[in-house]
């Protein structure tokens, strides 16, 4: 009576992988539609992969792809300065960046020395690939804010695809206590 017992078990669990084989092979894939996706949190909500890098990445199926934002890390850092001291309207921190590069924003007068300041982009491990000046539109002796704009051709890095855009404030006496400088971070197309 105990092989027949199990017997009759085999058969149920040979039965049952069966059937959870067919469902599985034959099951259609989980798509999600929306079209509304604009930020990385709701693609993440509406069920697409995330990868888990950092900062973490999600990819909607539709050419579309966000990465996560997170405090410090894409926003622009200063040394000695703040965004009353220099605006950079593009790029924004965290963009896919190619070259050339094209760099406006607005800067106070005391920013520039005849006219221009000195910008470095550099790779993820801060080697620099690129320099170049950003150059005064307006006059530029004056305490107002002066619009700028600046373009660095460049060869994007075979590895790591962050960097950084680093905007100086021109300090032509070399004292530290003149320093100033703006870092944003980007990522290579």
């Amino acid at each position: 009576m105990n092989a027949y017992k199990l017997l009759v078990i085999l058969i149920f669990v040979v039965a049952a992988l069966g059937i959870v084989w067919f469902l599985v092979r034959h099951a259609e894939p989980l798509t999600v539609v929306n079209e509304n996706i604009s930020s990385f949190e709701e693609c993440a909500q509406a069920g697409y992969p995330v990868m888990e890098s950092y900062p973490r990445q999600c990819n909607d199926g539709s050419g579309n792809h966000f990465v996560e934002e997170i405090p410090g890390l894409n926003a622009p850092s200063y040394t000695n300065a703040d965004a009353s001291l220099i605006i950079v309207d593009s790029p924004r921190p965290g963009t896919r960046i190619s070259s050339p590069l094209t760099i406006t924003g607005e800067a106070r007068g005391y920013w520039f020395f005849e006219a221009s300041f000195p910008i470095v982009l550099t790779n993820w491990d801060g080697l620099i690939i690129a320099e170049g000046f950003a150059t005064a539109q307006n006059e530029w002796m004056t305490e107002d804010l002066v619009p700028f704009t600046a373009t660095l051709t460049f060869t994007a890095p075979e590895f790591g695809e962050r960097g950084t855009l680093i905007l100086q404030r021109d300090n032509p006496s070399g004292l530290p206590e003149h320093d100033a400088a703006i870092e944003i971070p980007v990522t290579f197309e």
